[in-house]
This record gives C-alpha cells, sequence and structure tokens, in this order.
C-alpha cells in the first residue's frame, strides 16, 4: 500500500514538474496569483479607503459669560467664515465664578474644502509640524493655538484681543457613517477604521506636514 502511495506522488510530481518546464504552471498556481493581483489591484483603486477630512472643530474656551464670548465669537467668525456657537457649563463652580447653564465658550465645525483650507492656515501658526504623541489610536488629531495672532493673516485687533484654542480633526473612510445612523446601525471593520499610521501619512502626503 505504502508503494503505492510513494508510486502516485513521484507520478503527480513528475507531471507538475514537466508543465512547469513546458511553461504551463498549475491550475490552482494560477488562480492564486490572479486573486492576489487584483487585491492589490483594488486595494489601490478602491475609493472606499480613501482617507478623508470629516471635520476639523474649533473651540475657544474662555470660563466666564458676557462681552468676551461675543468677542470669541466675532473671532472665530473672521477666521472661518461660519457662526460659532456657544457652550453653556454643566454644572456650577463658586470658586470661578462660573454658574450652571452660562455661556463659558464658543465653537465652530468645518467640514468639505474649507475645513482643509483653515487647516492648512491653522498649521502654518505651528510651523507646519506635529507631534506624533498628538494622534489617538482611531487617527485623529488634536493640537492647540497659545494666541490666534500666530495665523498667518491674522492681526491684531484691540476690541478683540487676544485668544487661545483647541482644534481636533477628525479623519474617516467612506462608509463610517453606518455606526451612528439611528436605522439598522452596524460597526465599522478594524481594517477599515482608521489607523495612527494612516493618520501620519495623510498629514504628510495631502498636507505636506512634518511628523516628529
Amino acid at each position: 500500500m505504502s508503494t503505492k502511495l510513494s508510486e502516485l506522488k513521484i507520478r503527480k510530481q513528475s507531471r507538475n514538474e514537466s508543465k512547469e518546464k513546458k511553461g504551463v504552471k498549475p491550475i490552482m498556481k494560477k488562480v492564486i496569483e490572479k486573486k492576489l493581483s487584483k487585491a492589490k489591484k483594488t486595494n489601490k483603486e478602491n475609493p472606499m479607503r480613501i482617507i478623508k477630512i470629516a471635520k476639523v472643530v474649533l473651540n475657544i474656551g474662555v470660563g466666564q459669560s458676557g462681552e468676551i464670548i461675543e468677542r470669541a465669537k466675532s473671532l472665530l467668525q473672521d477666521l472661518t467664515g461660519c457662526n460659532p456657537s456657544s457652550r453653556n457649563a454643566e454644572k456650577t463652580v463658586k470658586e470661578f465664578g462660573i454658574h450652571k447653564g452660562e455661556p463659558i465658550g464658543v465653537t465652530v465645525t468645518l467640514r468639505g474644502k474649507n475645513a482643509f483650507d483653515v487647516l492648512k492656515r491653522l498649521l502654518e501658526a505651528k510651523n507646519n509640524q506635529v507631534n506624533k504623541s498628538s494622534f489617538d489610536r482611531t487617527g485623529n488629531y488634536s493640537f492647540g493655538i497659545r494666541e490666534h495672532i500666530e495665523i498667518p493673516g491674522v492681526k491684531y485687533d484691540p476690541t478683540i484681543g487676544i485668544f487661545g484654542m483647541d482644534i481636533s480633526v477628525v479623519l474617516e473612510r467612506p462608509g463610517t457613517r453606518v455606526m451612528k445612523r439611528k436605522r439598522a446601525s452596524s460597526r465599522v471593520g478594524s481594517n477599515h477604521k482608521v489607523t495612527p499610521d494612516d493618520a501620519i501619512n495623510y498629514f504628510k502626503t495631502n498636507l505636506k506636514i512634518g511628523v516628529s
């Protein structure tokens, strides 16, 4: 029995060798190579794999209500061209004179081309350099600007004063909204999520930013 099996193996091996010599590859090998080449091609051209900026959020926290809130709103409106909204205190803090429900900050959310253009200006205030540690595990990036007059094209206005701000950048791939919709929501696979390396590569390629 063992001799018959060994003979069959030898015959099969000799057939495969003769096919390779003639330039004819085994069928399974052809199928596997075809699938691999197709997978590589689709990964490069698949529009669902393209990373884009979902939104850019600018936030100024002033810690008190009154005229200063209006000045911060005016600054964000001049900077982005969009109407900012105020953020109210969630609880009362007597030590800082903060009362629950009163506005203590302003924020604005940018999307599309405006988000990309404003982000480029904001990154110039950081000398087009970002820290690798500022990227989170889902590829989002946050940074701060101490004085808004560091932004190119922005001049000091005594009627507004000087404000610092926090900026958060959210990156995503098409199809991410399936986990946010109310009906028939679904999870996003780990391979489709934006990783820190993907985000760093996006910043380097599309925004020409150095990462240290």
